[in-house]
């Protein structure tokens, strides 16, 4: 079920956020991730649109849009490949009807992810947090 977060979902959020970035995101040491957990949690959830995929009482996955930017789409490693990620972007194309994103552009199996879902490259740029080369990405529905 997609549902919108409540707020006893911050730590659950938080847990799928950090197990999905240090495996997709290997190329950035893990010391960042966990160094980012406090910023989650005081300033970029609480700043977002956050909706949820809980399955049996656990949550594993959510999207958070600031506006019409999807700031993130993270999905428990352990639940991958069950079709959350698909669910969760029909729910972003459903609340809005333009996005954008941007995603490392190592981060190959995201990227193809987003293209499979109607997103383009519009632009390049490096992640001045990480040093790490980013695309921007955006998606115009009709």
């Amino acid at each position: 079920m997609i549902r919108q977060a409540r707020p006893e979902d911050t730590d659950a959020i938080l847990d799928v956020w950090l197990l999905a970035s240090l495996q997709a995101h290997d190329f950035v040491p893990a010391a960042y991730w966990w160094r980012q957990q406090e910023q989650m949690r005081a300033r970029y959830l609480p700043s977002a649109e956050v909706w949820v995929c809980e399955r049996e009482g656990e949550i594993q996955g959510f999207i958070a849009l600031v506006g019409d930017y999807l700031a993130a789409l993270f999905v428990r490693p352990d639940c991958q490949q069950n079709g959350i990620g698909k669910a969760l972007m029909t729910t972003a194309k459903r609340l809005r009807r333009r996005l954008s994103l941007r995603v490392f552009s190592e981060n190959d199996v995201a990227v193809h992810f987003y293209r499979q879902h109607g997103f383009a490259v519009t632009d390049e740029s490096v992640d001045p947090c990480t040093g790490q080369p980013e695309l921007c990405m955006g998606y115009q529905g009709h």
